[in-house]
């Protein structure tokens, strides 16, 4: 049996344009998938998330959208059905801080802003996908929370960490409602991974912070993510797994 086999496969990964989404774009067609890529604003970022995927084996579909915005994620999936045909696997990996600040200091529009990105995407597009997959008679949904959800954030990240505390929860309760279905809902929780969000909201003194708190005593790569989710998106290696969130942080948490 091959065990990551996504031939004949249509995966959706939102936040595409760099690095975890990225990553795991290109794993996905080194195993066969054809890809749709969502990005919001990194179109550059995004194509050349194309080409990788294309010099991997795979086939490439590019598909812009704010998940933040009402009725989008719903657009986005119709634009990926009309294209495709089907959608097997759904990678809900689209996020962001946002802004780093106290509670008492985020203006309202901020904090909706921060939960409207991370949490009311992750519903809104998971509300639209399982339709689908009861129509093709299961599938998988893979989410992106964070180590945040767990120990609570820290320097300015606390409505971050609340937002992924949430996604992490509604994995869990969607997981239940929908496994009678043979549609598996899990999560991959990263610790600190070097991607672009780090270098928009993380100075060289809190990351080296970070970094002293992790046992490994390094920080992560975004293709050390990609393993966890192809597992979790592929029914021969975890057609028994659901409702799981998988701990990718080197050591930092250990629950």
């Amino acid at each position: 049996m091959a065990f990551l086999d996504f031939r004949d496969q249509v995966v959706l990964i939102t936040g595409a344009s760099s690095g975890i989404g990225a990553a795991a774009a290109v794993g996905f067609a080194e195993a066969g998938a054809t890809v749709a890529l969502h990005y919001h604003r990194n179109e550059e970022g995004v194509r050349h998330t194309s080409t990788a995927v294309s010099t991997a084996g795979g086939t490439a579909s590019v598909h812009q959208a704010d998940l933040a915005v009402a009725d989008s994620a719903a657009a986005l999936i119709d634009e990926v059905l009309a294209r495709h045909g089907r959608i097997d696997v759904l990678v809900n990996n689209a996020g962001d801080l946002v802004k780093r600040a106290p509670v008492t200091d985020l203006p309202d529009e901020e904090f909706h802003r921060i939960m409207d990105v991370n949490l009311t995407s992750v519903f809104a597009m998971c509300r639209r996908i399982v339709p689908v997959l009861r129509a093709q008679g299961g599938g998988a949904i893979v989410n992106v929370t964070s180590i945040s959800g767990r120990h609570g954030g820290g320097g300015g990240s606390v409505v971050y960490a609340t937002s992924k505390g949430a996604v992490s929860t509604f994995t869990r309760g969607l997981a239940k409602e929908l496994a009678p279905e043979g549609i598996r809902v899990n999560a991959i929780s990263p610790g600190v991974i070097r991607t672009p969000f780090h270098d928009r909201h993380t100075g060289d003194e809190q990351l080296q912070a970070m970094r002293a708190a992790i046992p490994m005593g390094r920080t992560g790569a975004p293709r050390e993510c990609v393993g966890t989710i192809l597992y979790l998106a592929s029914d021969a290696m975890s057609s028994y797994v659901t409702g799981q969130i998988i701990e990718v942080n080197g050591g930092q948490l250990m629950p």
